[in-house]
């Protein structure tokens, strides 16, 4: 095994390991490989992870913004110092290639840790209020302990977009990544860890479908932040709301891209394919219906298959690969299924659709599939397939493809492609979703809110707006004289 850790929980500042959990085994996607044996947590692991986060978290509370801040700016210079070592062990947890994984996963991780760090003396202020003799001033206070859980496609990114504002913020934190991709959460604990976090104030807890209601469920649980399906973002918020706990849900979408006829077509295609088959399509924004305006649809459809069958599939360790597998065969074989109801129901395989021949025969590798000729109403153009299948949808008029885009439950992000500004500030101004690009796709600094609107959830990734996420307003009235009744 080439990954395995210490133990499979990190609690209290050391790794921790109870034998009575269940076996969660973590396979490498491109060749099938066991690369790690961990184990779920037990009600005992969640007692003690809630316990020593709770006994950590008040005495960091009273530390300042800038005390907290100056913690995580060393962890985000740690992390970036070893960012070759904990590419390669994103890649071998999720299969995506280290071409990827060099520039967009660890690297995020620190630009989040280096923000929130320098922010957090400015952001957690509060304001005074005159009220004549009389006076009022608020505070942001944190809540307490956050519980994070995490998706398989980006574990590191999102353990650090998630911890790092709850933290800066004086609260403790725990989180459960995805059973699937559980190895790289365990390294920014020892970092955090390192770089002086007290102990207790990032516990790390395994866990399948039995965890998971452990922890959200757990009465000294005051938050929930989550980046999942839509289908588990309704099960977590509906428990968290039978507590009232604070939630954050970071859920999934099927965004829409609009490409008008006098867009750049290289710069178009470009942002399609970003959109779709970056990290093998596993990414909760992607512009998976591709709408393209019909003056240049052929052109578009042409240059799209050209380069689609140039990218290059292969072993993610190789820096030369483009494209990697799916993380796991329950994820590939999903995905060949709804490349199967799209040749059903009639769309037009302009190209992929399979499994590539030049690969391991063990792995989850999906060729890039474009489907043309897409109408509203097919499966692959309403559901999310969360994986490198892009549906292309043609369109005459701009009020039209802005109902049809809205037409979904999804709001999480879109995307349109146009020479004319006034044109797109006014289409992404219709779109409902939370996230848009103009002339690109997928870019996400973590200086701007990420989140999305309608079933794509609620409350923001990033930027200052996280900040008030993870805390509490708290007002104080100041009387100058004297309290006075009428009885």
């Amino acid at each position: 095994m080439r990954a395995q850790p210490k133990a499979s929980h990190f609690i209290n500042g050391e790794y921790v390991e109870d034998t009575a959990g269940n076996v969660i085994e973590c396979v490498y996607p491109a060749t099938g490989e066991v690369i790690a044996r961990l184990r779920s947590a037990t009600p005992a692991i969640v007692e003690q992870a809630i316990a020593s986060a709770k006994a950590a978290q008040k005495d960091w509370a009273k530390m300042s913004p800038t005390a907290r801040g100056r913690i995580l700016y060393r962890a985000s210079q740690i992390i970036r110092e070893r960012n070759r070592e904990l590419s390669e062990l994103e890649t071998l947890d999720t299969g995506k290639p280290i071409q990827e994984t060099i520039v967009a996963d660890s690297t995020s991780g620190a630009d989040a840790m280096e923000f929130f760090g320098g922010v957090a003396p400015a952001a957690l202020n509060g304001e005074q209020i005159p009220l004549g003799a009389d006076w009022a001033y608020t505070k942001r206070i944190p809540l307490g302990i956050v519980l994070g859980i995490g998706a398989w496609n980006y574990p590191q990114q999102i353990a650090c977009w998630k911890a790092a504002p709850a933290l800066v913020a004086g609260n403790a934190f725990i989180f459960k990544p995805s059973e699937v991709t559980p190895l790289g959460a365990l390294k920014i604990a020892e970092i955090l860890t390192e770089a002086g976090l007290p102990k207790g104030l990032f516990n790390v807890v395994q866990g399948d479908r039995d965890a998971g209601p452990l922890l959200v469920n757990h009465p000294d649980i005051a938050k929930v932040s989550l980046t999942g399906s839509v289908p588990t973002g309704r099960k977590v918020a509906g428990a968290a709301a039978g507590q009232l706990k604070h939630v954050t849900m970071e859920l999934g979408g099927k965004s829409p891209m609009i490409v008008f006829d006098d867009a750049d077509v290289e710069s178009a295609i470009s942002g399609a394919m970003l959109g779709n088959f970056y990290s093998a399509g596993q990414v909760c924004s992607n512009g998976t219906r591709v709408f393209v305006q019909k003056g240049i649809k052929d052109q578009f459809l042409s240059r799209l298959k050209t380069r689609t069958e140039a990218i290059r599939m292969g072993e993610p360790l190789d820096e030369a690969t483009q494209m990697g597998p799916l993380v796991n065969r329950s994820q590939r074989e999903k995905v060949l299924g709804y490349i199967e109801k799209g040749k059903a129901e009639g769309a037009t395989l302009l190209t992929g659709g399979g499994i590539p021949n030049d690969v391991s025969s063990e792995g989850c590798f999906v060729q890039p599939t474009v489907f043309a000729d897409v109408t509203d109403d097919m499966t692959i153009a309403r559901e999310e397939i969360f994986g490198p299948v892009m549906c292309v949808l043609d369109f005459d008029h701009e009020d039209e493809v802005i109902a049809r885009a809205n037409a979904t439950e999804f709001g999480l992000a879109g995307g349109v492609f146009t020479s004319d500004m006034a044109r797109a500030h006014r289409v992404v101004d219709a779109l409902e979703a939370g996230t848009v690009w103009i002339n690109t796709y997928n870019l996400c600094p973590v200086e701007i809110p990420f989140g999305g609107v309608k079933q794509s959830g609620f409350g923001r990734e990033n930027s200052l707006a996280a900040l008030n996420h993870y805390t509490e307003l708290k007002t104080v009235y100041v009387a100058m004289g004297k309290c006075e009744a009428p009885y």
